[in-house]
């Protein structure tokens, strides 16, 4: 059977080759008229890739690890065993090293951006190197110091001291680049140095949850294992990308790629090169997705921005420019599309910039100009604040004068009880029941029963009504209904007459803020149907 399939193998590919010549030689003319972009890849990227290689680095790394380090308890031979003397001898004395070492070497990329000895690469690539040796296109090696690194976007700036100016590749404009340009890699797979594979950009803004600032360009240019840290370039020779991650069930590449664009690098980058740290902007705000749910709530005609569920006391917002229950739909003239946005677009910012943030309020758009405060900075303020609230301030009681008065006991001191389970509260007269909900007013004795919080303040949902919609959208018993509707409820009389104002302006869902029993707070928008 082989002899026959052959030929016949090969005449199918003659008549394929023909047709192909006639589409591309025989109906250029037509092509032409009707505009028809080329089917075909680049011709060569040898040229490109020549210019390029000697830019591009291979980095090893060395780290000191104890033996004892991770071990497990040494292996027995079997009782009776004739090498059980031996066996066992040998793994004693090995026990008996305390403190030996041994070196744990590692291969990565990276690529030049300063003629003087500027090389940019992955934080994973070096992390925990007690000895980084960078190896160059012509076979020089040089030991490298650490500049800074940056473990939310995997970067690292290392320095070398060569004898002569480096080759050196720039940073392009990653944001323009579009779904099916082509890109092209190089790096260090698996140790084989100056490797160069080619492909297309397969997504954008890919979400892989490697950090708070995801957003990776994906590509089908093959990366491997030891790409980590090498350039992804565009056709005019300028990086556009940092190769960082892969998906793979078998370790290799089966062209998922990702990789860090330049319009997020090149800041971090800089700010490395600069302060030795980064320096990012810091909001000083705690969000949570828009849901659709939530959208229709609020009015949105679609879900978007990013609902601010709490201000970290002491923070940039702290002033009230912006408050919890806020949609911040733009930061800085950039749209926020989703919650995730929202933290990338502000870490990009410098710090003490003044900039206007477009949020929806009370139903309407309004424009805020806030000062941003420094992110590392902002770690013990959150901490200070958490130590007394969850690190969120909860609405003031006062702000809307229209409601009941707040019930005295409120103000009962709340003992601690972090570490006795929730008990069931005990019965009150004043409960109502809504939308599967059964309500009550905060006292010393249901504050005591479900430990919560002397600084939440609201109304107590003190049973759920198993299948209800409350119950899917997550509620539960010791929950405080702190806002509906960014209102805020002293008593279960007020949550009762504010659904049913909603339900009368044809509102489909409910809007709470609620607190958890240590004061953290997020929004649910519970169905009124």
């Amino acid at each position: 059977m082989a002899p026959t399939t052959r030929p016949t193998f090969r005449r199918s590919l003659a008549l394929l080759a023909g047709a192909a010549l006639l589409a591309n030689v025989g109906f250029a003319g037509v092509s032409q008229a009707q505009s028809t972009p080329p089917t075909n890849g680049p011709a060569s990227v040898a040229d490109l890739a020549e210019g390029l290689l000697d830019a591009v680095v291979n980095i090893s790394t060395s780290q000191n690890v104890k033996d004892d380090e991770g071990a497990g308890p040494a292996p027995r031979a079997p009782d009776g065993s004739p090498f059980q003397e031996f066996f066992n001898d040998f793994f004693n004395k090995q026990k008996g090293k305390p403190g030996s070492n041994h070196n744990v070497s590692s291969l990565g990329s990276g690529f030049v951006i300063d003629p003087q000895g500027l090389i940019v690469t992955n934080n994973h690539v070096i992390d925990g190197a007690d000895d980084i040796e960078i190896n160059f296109a012509d076979g020089t090696k040089l030991k490298a110091k650490l500049i800074g690194t940056d473990t939310k976007t995997d970067l690292a700036v290392l320095k070398v001291e060569p004898k002569k100016p480096l080759k050196a590749v720039q940073f392009g404009d990653s944001s323009v680049m579009r779904i099916g340009d082509w890109v092209m890699a190089i790096g260090n797979p698996f140790g084989f140095g100056g490797s160069v594979t080619v492909g297309i950009i397969s997504g954008r803004g890919r979400n892989i949850n490697a950090g708070p600032y995801d957003n990776f360009i994906q590509t089908d240019a093959a990366i491997n294992k030891g790409n980590s840290g090498g350039p992804l370039f565009n056709m005019k020779g300028e990086v556009i990308g940092i190769n960082t991650a892969i998906i793979s069930p078998s370790g290799g590449s089966i062209g998922i790629g990702f990789s860090v664009p330049a319009e997020l690098a090149a800041g971090v980058v800089q700010q490395l090169r600069e302060f030795g740290e980064t320096r990012r902007g810091w909001l000083g705000v705690r969000i949570q997705p828009v849901t659709d749910d939530i959208a229709d709530s609020l009015g949105l005609s679609s879900a978007r921005g990013a609902l601010v569920a709490g201000v970290i006391k002491g923070g940039p917002v702290d002033d009230g420019s912006i408050k919890a229950g806020d949609v911040i739909l733009k930061f800085d003239g950039k749209a926020v599309n989703e919650m995730r946005d929202l933290p990338r677009v502000v870490a990009e910012s410098p710090v003490g910039k003044a900039v206007d943030v477009v949020v929806l309020r009370d139903g309407k758009e309004q424009t805020v100009k806030v000062t941003l405060g420094r992110l590392e900075d902002s770690d013990q303020a959150a901490a200070d604040s958490s130590e007394n609230d969850g690190g969120v301030i909860n609405p003031d009681p006062n702000e809307n004068q229209d409601m009941d008065d707040q019930n005295d006991d409120q103000a009962h001191p709340t003992p601690d009880n972090k570490d006795k389970p929730a008990q069931p509260a005990p019965e009150v007269g004043d409960a109502k029941n809504i939308l599967g909900l059964s309500l009550s007013a905060l006292n010393a004795d249901n504050r005591k029963s479900f430990g919560i919080a002397e600084s939440v303040d609201g109304v107590l949902v003190s049973e759920v009504k198993p299948g209800s919609l409350a119950d899917e959208k997550g509620l539960k018993a010791g929950d405080v209904i702190v806002e509906v509707a960014q209102e805020f409820m002293r008593s279960p009389e007020t949550v009762v007459a504010k659904v049913q104002s909603l339900k009368q302006e044809g509102r489909r869902n409910a809007q709470m803020m609620i607190a958890s029993a240590n004061g953290d707070l997020r929004f649910v928008a519970v169905p009124m149907e």
